[in-house]
């Protein structure tokens, strides 16, 4: 039987949360009867981490591990994930409980008439100067790219896994996916969804670690949209 659902979570030093996170996993997806896989894509955590995510897997064969040689950044966890799949449907994630594994069936239902879903988190649960400061590059991002994606930020997507055939991913553009599968002619849905406040750990990004690295990529972005060839051959 064709697995029907690949669920990839990159994993960076969030111990406190794999097990809270796999529980909430298992028991989104049994309610639902759809065959699932999740892997954690642990890159190059330097905490239990690892440890953690062993004893997720040796509970659950459902959940399984790609482990990086070193930290390479969220894109590039992504990407191993991604290879690693075998459903025929893939949802991506983070792992620090902000996202809620019970909008994986919401987004599901969603996705019959489209090649990607992606969440938008209409009601935030992080610090004010976050929310400020994400709608602020949300307004920047759409203008550059001339979009109307309410949350570029949010991972939490679903996607048919054939589409990556024609998505080439480089560093730090896991944050422009519905740009990027538009740009290939695929037809993506904004859904909202649930967002938690982080409780353990801490989060990897900031403002300033992430102010200009998204600005290069965002310029990166436009640059591709107006150099992609867009034609048609008429039919004689």
């Amino acid at each position: 039987m064709e697995l029907e659902i690949s669920i990839v979570i990159p994993v960076f030093n969030e111990d406190e949360n794999i097990s809270i996170l796999s529980s909430a996993i298992h028991r989104a997806m049994s309610d639902t009867g759809y065959s699932y896989e999740c892997i954690f894509v642990d890159d190059g955590s330097i905490d239990e981490s690892y440890k953690e995510m062993k004893n997720v897997c040796e509970e659950n064969d459902n959940f399984r591990i790609v482990r990086l040689r070193e930290n390479c950044g969220q894109t590039a966890a992504l990407d191993a994930g991604f290879k690693a799949s075998r459903g025929k449907y893939i949802v991506m994630m983070d792992a620090d409980l902000q996202n809620d594994p019970f909008d994986i069936p919401l987004l599901f239902a969603e996705i019959d008439d489209y090649d990607m879903v992606y969440g938008w988190r209409s009601e935030r649960q992080d610090p004010l100067i976050k929310i400020i400061s994400a709608k602020v590059a949300n307004c920047v991002r759409n203008k550059l790219t001339s979009e109307n994606i309410k949350d570029i930020g949010c991972s939490l997507k679903i996607f048919r896994r054939e589409c990556l055939d024609k998505i080439k991913l480089y560093n730090g553009m896991h944050r422009f996916l519905p740009t990027l599968f538009k740009m290939e002619g695929f037809s993506v849905k904004e859904a909202r969804v649930k967002h938690n406040p982080r409780i353990y750990g801490k989060s990897k990004y900031n403002i300033r670690n992430r102010i200009f690295k998204s600005f290069l990529d965002l310029l990166a972005v436009r640059w591709m949209k107006k150099r992609k060839l867009y034609y048609e051959v008429r039919d004689e």
